[in-house]
């Protein structure tokens, strides 16, 4: 029997994936971290325990979303402002 969640579990694998690399403690760091939670999640087969999962990396994409962003407009202020003292 197939998982109905499958292809939302591996969107969200490669969207985080994708995302990683340019985390600030680097990608090989990031990825070993994803990997490891997918694998620690791997037996579970539950529904609702999936679909809590999948919601829970959404949370985590809009989370690395926010830090870059974040990352980018203080690059820009520093290059466009003088610096407050």
């Amino acid at each position: 029997m197939t998982n109905p969640f499958r292809g939302e579990v591996i969107r969200l694998y490669k969207t985080l994936l994708y995302l990683g690399r340019e985390y600030p403690q680097g990608a090989a760091y990031f990825r070993q971290r994803l990997k490891s939670a997918f694998i620690k999640n791997k037996d579970v087969t539950d529904p609702e325990k999936i679909k809590t999962l999948v919601d829970r990396g959404d949370f985590v994409i809009k989370e690395l979303e926010a830090l870059y962003f974040l990352r980018k407009y203080r690059a820009m202020k520093k290059r466009y402002y003088e610096p407050e003292k």
